[in-house]
């Protein structure tokens, strides 16, 4: 029984005193759990996404257990559980691919066990929004613990970040810039401790907008994995979780428009992750919250980016964290922030926020000198991408944001890197490189090619960017003018799937606008000529996954998990 009386939804398996309780309450006792843990206490969840196979979680079992001296102190009942892990670095084809699926484990873990809130433990890139969509189509009373990023990265007396500098050192070896004994001795000081990537690609990204939207508590997108202060930030999470569900705070009561359109005015401040795209609108989905493209082109645009992380700009999460982390980043976008919207720490993010000190005003910049003075992700629109494309402006070289160039058109990511280093394509540096098939449904999972490597005889001339357009992600590591997500994808007919080398492409981001210079009669011609790829022969997960995977203009989930469905208490099975 609750303080306010009503009755736990824990209390439907654990508190009758029939066959169905006893069998319940008997099974939980060979754990050790003694009689007054079925007292009426708050049963506590913690859905852990910890494997080894996932480096960036492979630190969260032990951060569980100090989750758990928090939600014992409080009053609560601890009870851990494994989830499908999505580890972005280890995963083929791409972890994108099982984002739904571990969204799907999630939650029906929740749904089918006595639980009355929930600790969502995550890290690496795919692994949080997989969670908090699982949550949320449950909707109880939940909070996010991230497991935080690496300390930085430590070679040729520098520091270098995941991802970023691996891009680098990938092409100062390609072009014989750097030798292979070095290659390998940055590999082993690029990844010195627990935790996920240190630059502020999708898992950092993630990590902080949540903390944005108020899911995750203060310095849950900023404390490095292994400073002591992550494990304090788990104790208080369990403590306070136990206090959520007292107040019944819902997630749904936490992730509101308002919240999630303050993660989108933060991700244009951070510099963050074009994947937040996608997974903002996935959540919103599973709310039932409305949240489009055009939201993230409207309340982004025109926001500087304050925080100079690699990969659009020079430090690393340990710099931002002692810089200060998130809370003076917000506190500095002043009223472009709906400051009274609701945290899971109970208070208003205004309150959490106002004063809150920068310590390295070269780390997270003033707003008189930003990073960039436009840092939101652009959505495009045009002939070639009807309901949209994004681009990352501050990753992006300004000389190519205006852009017109002759298509060198690829089927594939695999015939990209089969045809790419051919003299015969034609492809010089002012060429657009289009790259199909690359969607959700075509390659299947949208997996992160989007920056494709460029030829060694463009690196060769000292080019080091190039206009790229795909139907793909890249990583939040990335950088470049790489335009992505295009919608719809070619697998489903869209225009980019007749786009043919030697067509004419005119990218304008000030003015939002991607376009294929043809005739409409043309176009119109070829996308009637144009046949479908054969899906008839899959079975298991990936026919489910083409079957029913969405655009990535309304975040990839499937059809069938938009909405929330509730926790409601299922029938007993025995």
């Amino acid at each position: 029984m609750s303080k306010d009386g009503k009755t736990r939804r824990s209390a439907k398996w654990f508190g009758s005193l029939d066959a169905h309780g006893f069998l319940y309450r008997s099974w939980m006792h060979n754990q050790g759990l003694p009689d007054h843990a079925f007292d009426g206490r708050p049963v506590i969840g913690i859905c852990n996404t910890f494997s080894e196979l996932t480096p960036c979680n492979a630190h969260l079992r032990e951060l569980a257990g100090f989750v758990k001296r928090g939600i014992w102190e409080a009053g609560g009942v601890p009870l851990e559980f494994p989830v499908m892990s999505l580890g972005e670095t280890l995963m083929r084809p791409t972890a994108m691919l099982y984002r739904n699926l571990a969204s799907m484990d999630v939650e029906e873990t929740i749904r089918s066990n006595p639980l009355d809130g929930v600790v969502l433990l995550a890290g690496c890139d795919k692994t949080t929004p997989a969670v908090v969509m699982g949550a949320a189509s449950c909707d109880l009373p939940t909070i996010l613990l991230s497991g935080g990023p690496m300390l930085n990265g430590k070679f040729g007396g520098k520091d270098i970040g995941s991802g970023t500098d691996l891009i680098r050192f990938v092409t100062e070896l390609r072009t014989g810039n750097m030798s292979r004994e070095d290659f390998l001795s940055a590999e082993s000081a690029m990844s010195r401790s627990a935790g996920h990537c240190m630059v502020m690609g999708t898992a950092s990204t993630m990590a902080n907008l949540m903390e944005a939207a108020g899911l995750a508590l203060p310095e849950n997108g900023s404390l490095p994995a292994v400073d002591s202060r992550r494990r304090v930030l788990a104790h208080m999470t369990g403590r306070r979780i136990v206090e959520m569900v007292e107040e019944d705070r819902k997630i749904s009561s936490v992730l509101t428009r308002a919240a999630l359109i303050n993660a989108i005015v933060v991700n244009a401040a951070l510099g963050g992750s074009t994947n937040a795209v996608i997974h903002l609108l996935a959540i919103a989905g599973r709310l039932g919250v409305e949240l489009s493209l055009e939201d993230w082109d409207r309340f982004g645009k025109n926001v500087p980016t304050l925080v100079d992380l690699k990969p659009a700009g020079r430090f690393l999460m340990e710099d931002y964290c002692y810089a200060g982390g998130l809370a003076p980043v917000i506190d500095a976008l002043g009223d472009r922030i709906s400051r009274d919207a609701i945290t899971v720490s109970g208070k208003s993010l205004g309150e959490l926020v106002s004063g809150a000190p920068n310590y390295n005003k070269d780390v997270i910049r003033e707003l008189s000198n930003p990073v960039v003075a436009d840092g939101g992700i652009a959505v495009l629109r045009g002939n070639l991408a009807p309901r949209g494309a994004v681009i990352k402006t501050a990753a992006a070289s300004p000389e190519l944001m205006t852009h017109t160039g002759r298509a060198v058109a690829f089927d594939n990511v695999d015939d990209y890197r089969r045809r790419c280093e051919s003299e015969d394509l034609g492809l010089d540096e002012n060429s657009v490189i289009v790259v199909k098939n690359s969607g959700p449904k075509g390659f299947p999972g949208m997996p992160e090619v989007g920056n494709v490597p460029l030829p060694r005889r463009i690196l060769r001339k000292g080019v080091r960017d190039m206009v790229r357009i795909s139907d793909g992600r890249m990583s939040g590591t990335a950088f470049g003018t790489v335009v992505l997500h295009v919608s719809p994808e070619a697998a489903d007919g869209g225009p980019l799937a007749v786009v043919e080398t030697g067509d004419v492409i005119a990218l304008d981001v000030k003015s939002r606008s991607l376009n294929l210079l043809i005739d409409d009669a043309t176009l119109k011609a070829r996308l009637e000529a144009w046949t479908p790829p054969d899906f008839s022969g899959l079975s298991g997960y990936e026919k489910l996954y083409r079957s029913h995977v969405m655009s990535a203009d309304t975040g990839a989930d499937f059809d069938f998990l938009r909405g929330c469905r509730g926790a409601d208490v299922p029938r007993h099975g025995h």
